[in-house]
């Protein structure tokens, strides 16, 4: 079996960091595994295993015919079978399929926010979809979603997962109180909605109780990062929240945490909920996406509704006042995480995948 999996970028995000897990995970599994990033490298490519086959694209256009050609040639002197395309990066798969077509594609679509798009919103990607083998999927919404749209019958469903025996780099060290600190680990943009914490975090006052808030993730310096930090210093919050930006030490991070949030108004399948679970953090999630399914409210965390700042503001009362009720959630989270998220089971399932497509 010769997989390659493709992605735009090795940016830290959630497709970003799938795509690299599929390909470590899969290179101690079958003969070849290969992983491709067509526009741009990363943070994410320190975490790519030696034995996983690496081509960096530099694609510079959406018709980039150079790197269309360059794709085509690795696939080809690497015997490659089935390119596993990540979200946009299905454009240049079909590309490639169109002067080498026996090549198979897997395309896998992580995006949450596409059950709320129409039709008319998708037409390249529906149109093209009649080039694809088989469609992943992340969440049931999204199945569905597959399921009426594109011209590809065959859709699964695959859980995301994290990866197991990674090194732990440690370098991030987190202010604040041990004990009373507040992760929120998610790049700063929508529709991750870091401004209904911020206010739940304020109006609160878990400052004058010794909490801190930890916002780790990519800043675009853009109008949406410009208000939070407008609304950190309005309120002379600098002392009790803290971003640090793009970190390769998360589970490090995690370590030093006691809660983790998540408050997305639109989620796929969220890794930051399974890498708050590996790290026994007591978690407070939006309910949105898969993130219901993952979160079992009042057994593995507490959840909410994004856009209702009352809920919020309770959950994360009542997970805030009490320790043992954190102990136990993060307990019962991290059981379920194991038993459901380890690479072990979801690599199982997309090899059988695999090999459905391959005959």
């Amino acid at each position: 079996m010769r997989i390659v999996q493709i992605i735009d970028s090795l940016e830290i995000g959630g497709a970003e960091r799938m795509a690299v897990n599929y390909a470590n995970e899969l290179s101690q599994k079958i003969e070849f595994s290969g992983l491709v990033a067509t526009r741009g490298e990363g943070k994410l490519l320190n975490q790519v295993n030696e034995n996983v086959s690496y081509l960096f694209l530099d694609k510079k256009s959406s018709f980039d015919l150079k790197a269309v050609f360059r794709l085509k040639h690795y696939i080809k002197k690497n015997k490659v079978e089935i390119i596993h395309a990540h979200s946009s990066s299905f454009f240049i798969a079909v590309l490639v399929k169109f002067i080498y077509p026996q090549i198979k594609i897997v395309w896998h679509d992580h995006f949450g926010p596409r059950i709320g798009q129409s039709k008319k919103e998708n037409r390249a990607l529906i149109f093209l979809s009649i080039f694809f083998t088989s469609i992943f999927v992340v969440n049931k919404q999204l199945k569905e979603w597959s399921e009426k749209y594109m011209n590809c019958k065959k859709v699964v469903f695959i859980p995301n997962f994290i990866q197991e025996n990674q090194s732990v780099e440690q370098e991030t060290v987190l202010k604040g109180t041990q004990g009373k600190r507040i992760v929120f680990l998610a790049n700063l943009k929508n529709p991750k909605n870091h401004l209904i914490v911020l206010e739940a975090f304020f109006e609160l006052k878990l400052f004058d109780l010794d909490w801190s808030l930890h916002l780790i993730g990519k800043d675009y310096f853009d109008l949406y990062s410009q208000n939070l930090k407008e609304f950190i210093k309005f309120n002379d919050l600098y002392d009790h929240v803290h971003l640090y930006g793009v970190r390769n030490d998360v589970k490090f991070i995690l370590k030093q945490a006691s809660v983790g949030i998540l408050a997305s108004t639109f989620e796929g399948f969220p890794v930051t909920l399974i890498e708050y679970g590996d790290a026994e953090l007591g978690v407070i999630s939006t309910n949105v996406g898969f993130c219901s399914e993952i979160i079992k409210n009042k057994e593995t965390g507490l959840l909410f509704n994004p856009l209702n700042k009352q809920e919020l503001l309770a959950q994360l009362k009542i997970i805030t006042e009490s320790e043992t009720l954190r102990t136990n959630l993060s307990v019962n989270l991290k059981k379920s995480v194991v038993s459901n998220y380890q690479a072990a089971q979801v690599v199982e399932k997309i090899i059988l995948e695999y090999s459905k497509i391959e005959k």
